[in-house]
């Protein structure tokens, strides 16, 4: 018996989030350091520098934990804070791909929503974090036939026609991008 493939998110962003923690907490504890020593607190500003970077190690490990795996009973998804669901072929009762703009510009990025026979949402793909190789792979397992969407979509389009798909902060429009 074959041992189960395991997708991983795309390894670009992991150097795109380093980038940005470094580039936002440097200068910020660098002044912070600065106007904290002389005033004495600078045990303080060491603290919390060093609390930040707790949570950065946390990120870290919970950005390698996220996997989806694909395997004989199935396909299995750890996400981003450690909750891991199973999706068994014969829930699923249908599979939807499609390509979803970026903001106001002409970028799409590929979505892969699986759902059960009654509707509810089993697993989302994004584009950002999958490749379309690997949700491929992820349809290819389940063996239902994708439905592909016949033209790309803006988020608001998505939210208007099935905002059942959506994360629930993605049905609201003030509170993201639409």
């Amino acid at each position: 018996m074959a041992s189960p493939a395991v997708l991983e998110p795309h390894g670009h962003l992991f150097t795109t989030g380093i980038i940005a923690i470094l580039a936002l907490t440097t200068p910020v504890f660098a002044v912070l350091y600065w106007l904290a020593i002389p005033a004495g607190l600078g045990a303080v500003v060491l603290v919390i520098h060093l609390l930040s970077f707790v949570v950065s190690i946390i990120a870290v490990v919970a950005y390698f934990g996220t996997t989806i795996q694909i395997g004989p009973d199935g396909v299995r998804e750890r996400g981003f804070f450690g909750r891991v669901t199973t999706t068994r072929a014969d829930q699923v009762g249908q599979v939807l791909l499609l390509d979803l703009y970026q903001g106001s510009t002409l970028d799409t990025h590929p979505q892969l929503f699986i759902r059960a026979h009654d509707g509810r949402l089993l697993l989302r793909m994004r584009g950002q974090y999958w490749s379309r190789e690997s949700m491929e792979q992820v349809a290819e397992e389940l063996d239902i036939p994708v439905t592909l969407a016949p033209h790309s979509m803006t988020l608001a389009e998505l939210r208007r026609k099935t905002p059942e798909l959506l994360y629930w902060f993605e049905r609201f429009p003030r509170l993201g991008r639409s």
